[in-house]
């Protein structure tokens, strides 16, 4: 399994893994979580996609997505501020240059053998490794992200605990949060798990 950063703007031969993406989003987002997101020809898609945001994919030996994670400077338009700002404190988002949004996080967990002595999901934690040493090579210190209950759980298990920016919500079927996350080389060599392989230039320092 490898590791890829992709724009799909940029990347017209990636087109293949970027369907795959989309189809993995429908199966975990709405069959899986049943979340209420607009499902077409059995792909997920929303607006932010149109923003050409960076996706962290892990792909398999069959050049197909097996988790992916949608990332977007968090100058611009963001999910976290615009679709869900009922997580943020009274002041918002206070956004910085440094500052980089996570979203449409997901890892296809039926895939079997793929766990760690922690119960935690190998292609999982590759992910947090991949969306780490890309926003330390692009120059970010900050993740924001909303997210579940759940979750949180599983980042402060993976030893990258989160720091809620508000109180959960209520959104759908599940209880949400806004949060964010510390970038540096010391987090990377915590969640990086064995094996983890990457073609992300520009790698923290092993």
């Amino acid at each position: 399994m490898q590791i890829l950063a992709v724009r799909a703007a940029d990347c017209p031969e990636s087109a293949d893994l970027i369907d795959s993406m989309h189809r993995l989003r429908a199966r975990v987002f709405r069959h899986r979580l049943e979340w209420d997101v607009v499902i077409r020809e059995g792909r997920e898609h929303d607006d932010y996609d149109e923003l050409n945001p960076t996706y962290i994919l892990a792909v398999c030996a069959k050049r197909e997505v097996v988790g992916c994670a949608r990332l977007l400077p968090a100058m611009g338009p963001t999910m976290l501020a615009t679709t869900f700002p009922q997580l943020l404190p009274s002041q918002g988002l206070l956004a910085h240059p440094e500052m980089v949004e996570s979203s449409r996080f997901c890892v296809d967990t039926s895939l079997g053998g793929n766990r760690t002595a922690g119960f935690l999901h190998n292609t999982t934690l590759m992910m947090f490794a991949g969306i780490i040493e890309w926003s330390i090579t692009n120059g970010y210190r900050e993740i924001v992200t909303a997210t579940d209950l759940r979750f949180e759980r599983i980042l402060k298990r993976a030893g990258w605990p989160m720091q809620r920016l508000g109180a959960p919500c209520a959104i759908g079927n599940t209880i949400a949060i806004a949060g964010s996350l510390p970038v540096n080389t010391v987090v990377f060599q915590r969640v990086r798990p064995v094996g983890y392989w990457s073609a992300i230039g520009g790698a923290p320092p092993s």
